[in-house]
């Protein structure tokens, strides 16, 4: 009996241990790049620019994180992969950049963005903390018109690593 205990409690220690773990973050984020790519209708000119926003949470729309900004960088980086041209926004002006909080697309006119940077698409998102879990969503949208031509939600473990990129740890 008491050997069934120990092994129950064990079990309950390490499925604990298990679910404070943080998710694969590069791997997580490049998976929801290929959805996106795969399932934007219509489909992606690789030769046509392609801006990517920090990821903001969905609370504070003007408020992103390591968390958010880290997201937005790994998206970036697997559209490049797949030969994608991606516009790092950082060494652009026009587009509004709050210090330690990335770049946001605050601007109702997102046509006149598509114009000054010749870009097709934006890829934008925001991300929502629960108890256990980041909830993630991805998009992406044409400038021309607003039109979301892909999307992709999923949820991360939120772990120490999680955390410390949202903030939660000071």
């Amino acid at each position: 009996m008491i050997k069934k205990i120990c092994i129950t409690v064990c079990c309950a220690m390490l499925l604990s241990l298990w679910a404070c773990r943080d998710a694969n973050l590069i791997k997580t984020s490049y998976e929801a790049a290929d959805e996106l790519i795969a399932q934007a209708k219509p489909p992606l000119i690789p030769q046509q620019s392609i801006l990517v926003a920090s990821f903001v949470n969905i609370d504070n729309l003007e408020e992103s994180s390591t968390f958010g900004r880290t997201i937005a960088e790994y998206l970036g980086s697997r559209l490049t992969q797949h030969g994608y041209k991606v516009v790092e926004m950082k060494l652009r002006r026009s587009i509004f950049m709050k210090k330690d909080a990335g770049e946001f697309i605050l601007s109702r006119d997102l046509q006149e963005i598509s114009t000054r940077h010749n870009a097709q698409a934006i890829i934008a998102g925001t991300y929502a903390v629960g108890k256990n879990v980041v909830y993630v969503s991805a998009r992406i949208v044409q400038l021309s018109d607003s039109t979301i031509l892909s999307s992709h939600g999923y949820k991360l473990s939120l772990g120490r690593d999680t955390k410390t990129m949202l903030g939660m740890y000071q």
